[in-house]
C-alpha cells in the first residue's frame, strides 16, 4: 500500500512539472529583431547601389560616338602597359 501512494505522489509532481514547462515554453514564444544602426546604414547603401543604374551612359556616351565615328584610336602601348599592369595585380 505504501508503494502505491508513493507512486501517486510522484505522478502528481510530474504533472506540475511538465505544466511549469508548458508554460515556460510558451512565454518564450515571442522573437525580437533588433537591427543596429550600422546595419541600417548599410541597408541604405544597398539599396543605393542597387538603384543606381549598371552603366553611367555620361561617361560612355561620348567614347560611342567616337566609335561610330570611327574617330576612336587606342595607343597600341598604353594598352600594353595596362594590360601588364592587370597582370602584375592579379599575380
Amino acid at each position: 500500500m505504501r508503494i502505491e501512494a508513493y507512486n501517486q505522489v510522484q505522478q502528481l509532481y510530474q504533472a506540475k512539472r511538465v505544466n511549469k514547462t508548458q508554460n515556460a515554453a510558451a512565454a518564450s514564444r515571442t522573437d525580437k529583431v533588433q537591427i543596429s544602426s550600422f546595419g541600417k546604414d548599410i541597408q541604405n547603401a544597398k539599396a543605393a547601389v542597387a538603384s543606381a543604374p549598371d552603366i553611367r551612359e555620361e561617361l560612355t556616351a561620348p567614347i560611342k560616338a567616337r566609335i561610330q565615328d570611327g574617330t576612336y584610336e587606342v595607343s597600341n602601348e598604353s594598352f600594353a602597359e595596362k594590360l601588364m599592369q592587370k597582370y602584375r595585380e592579379m599575380r
